[in-house]
């Protein structure tokens, strides 16, 4: 579960990430880069896409003011993967991400958590 976030900074299970990352119920992948920084392109979901159960939902932070972009390519492969993609601003995408968990949905989250 995700408690705060804040320009920077995101707590999640008590500890303090100042990194971007990829959320999954059961892990945190800390230093989530991409490729071309406010982009987000298929090949930066590759632990998205890769984990089994692959996630019903992917919510994506685009950062504090929404900066970050999801290619079309993106949306297509994880549609192939019957994966619902949602994407916000990170200090909404974040409480999505929780509700989502809280009403038992197989749920990832990728969050840039600046900008």
């Amino acid at each position: 579960m995700i408690e705060s976030y804040d320009f920077g900074v995101m707590i999640i299970d008590g500890k303090r990430y100042t990194s971007d990352v990829i959320v999954f119920p059961e892990k945190v992948i800390s230093g989530w880069w991409r490729k071309e920084g406010h982009r987000i392109c298929v090949e930066d979901l590759r632990e998205v896409l890769n984990h089994r159960p692959l996630p019903e939902v992917l919510v994506v932070g685009t950062g504090y003011s929404g900066l970050v972009k999801v290619t079309s390519e993106v949306n297509d492969a994880l549609k192939e993967h019957g994966i619902k993609l949602i994407a916000q601003p990170t200090g909404e995408a974040y409480k999505t991400f929780n509700e989502l968990l809280r009403v038992g949905k197989v749920v990832a989250g990728a969050f840039h958590l600046t900008c």
